[in-house]
């Protein structure tokens, strides 16, 4: 965090990305499409504080999941509704689940994914290992995650469950963490295969489950990483998150936004504060690769978007001004921020071009 006040901070015309940039602060009930200015041209009214995000989808609608009072929460990161509104904001589209968390995809055959919580079966949660001994939740339960894909209609045509989906032994958790969740995942991503790209938080952990066998075929555990979120694929085929930091060897309190080879491991790109501890969430977060080869991130505990060229040089960054209740106090934060292109299709012909061009 380095930042004072809110609104624009930074915008280099010429070598920001221009666009329209899509956020959902925590603690309000409104989505945002704001300008390269911070000005705001668009937004969504929600009956809900969000549950954590939205994004738009190629016809131009708004896919949106909010907080429902009722269900689990043992993490935070809970969601419950999810919605479908058109530009205008008429709702086309809704499904609920209360134990919903986290993330929520349109898929490529008009289905949604989204992760959801459900306690582990006793024979299960004992084969958990790592954490603090006796942190479960109350009666002993530990939380899995699951994933459910759900049709237009409402129907639930594919399912998965941390439980019986992984080999629980191969992936003990953080030991400073707790034995609430056997995993907190935060992110699912459908890949081009039809496969999905997970992350798990607990353990600084993404992988890949198979649809057709409903098994692991790739993972990839960086303790560096430290709690990471936001895993997807590049279109050069490497891998983009943001790596929070937190319950790292030696105790490193500074964030990253790193790109590496899946199939080598090795790290190719990264973005780090300079010094390091000016760039830091212990939670929340996210990054985009731009069309232009910058990187937008979301320092989201901070409330703070930012734009940075493949060198590290900040050429745009916005600091979110509406606060609301959340996080355990009133708050700023982001949870995820995106960025549309003028002539996208979410956005062509909706807006006029964005100020600078």
């Amino acid at each position: 965090m380095r930042h004072r006040t809110v609104g624009l901070w930074e915008y280099k015309r010429g070598q920001a990305t221009e666009g329209f940039t899509l956020l959902s602060p925590l603690g309000t009930k409104e989505t945002y499409l704001i300008g390269m200015e911070g000005e705001v041209l668009h937004c969504w009214h929600h009956p809900l504080i969000p549950g954590n995000y939205a994004y738009l989808l190629e016809t131009g609608n708004l896919l949106w999941a909010g907080e429902t009072p009722d269900g689990p929460n043992p993490a935070g990161g809970k969601g419950g509704l999810l919605r479908e509104y058109d530009w205008d904001g008429t709702v086309v589209w809704e499904y609920a689940d209360d134990r919903q968390h986290h993330d929520f995809r349109r898929l490529a055959n008009g289905n949604t994914v989204y992760i959801g919580w459900e306690p582990m079966p006793e024979d299960a949660a004992r084969r958990v290992v790592g954490a603090e001994p006796g942190s479960e939740d109350t009666d002993g339960t530990i939380w899995g995650d699951f994933l459910h894909e759900v049709t237009p209609g409402g129907e639930v045509v594919w399912d998965w469950h941390t439980h019986s989906g992984m080999e629980i032994e191969k992936f003990p958790l953080n030991p400073l963490s707790t034995r609430k969740e056997f995993l907190h995942a935060n992110t699912v991503v459908e890949l081009a295969d039809g496969n999905f790209l997970i992350s798990f938080r607990k353990n600084s952990t993404i992988a890949i489950v198979d649809k057709a066998s409903g098994q692991l075929s790739w993972h990839r555990h960086d303790e560096m990483w430290g709690q990471q979120h936001d895993c997807h694929v590049l279109d050069n085929g490497n891998i983009l998150l943001f790596a929070n930091g937190i319950h790292v060897p030696k105790g490193l309190f500074s964030s990253r936004v790193v790109e590496f080879d899946p199939e080598t491991g090795d790290e190719v790109w990264s973005y780090q504060g300079s010094p390091p501890y000016t760039f830091f969430s212990p939670n929340i977060s996210g990054a985009q690769r731009l069309w232009t080869g910058n990187t937008l991130i979301c320092e989201g505990l901070s409330g703070r978007i930012f734009e940075v060229t493949p060198d590290g040089e900040i050429v745009w960054e916005f600091i979110s001004p509406w606060f609301g209740e959340g996080l355990g106090g009133r708050t700023n934060a982001v949870f995820r921020a995106y960025r549309y292109a003028p002539d996208s299709p979410q956005i062509r012909g909706r807006l006029g071009a964005p100020h600078g061009q």
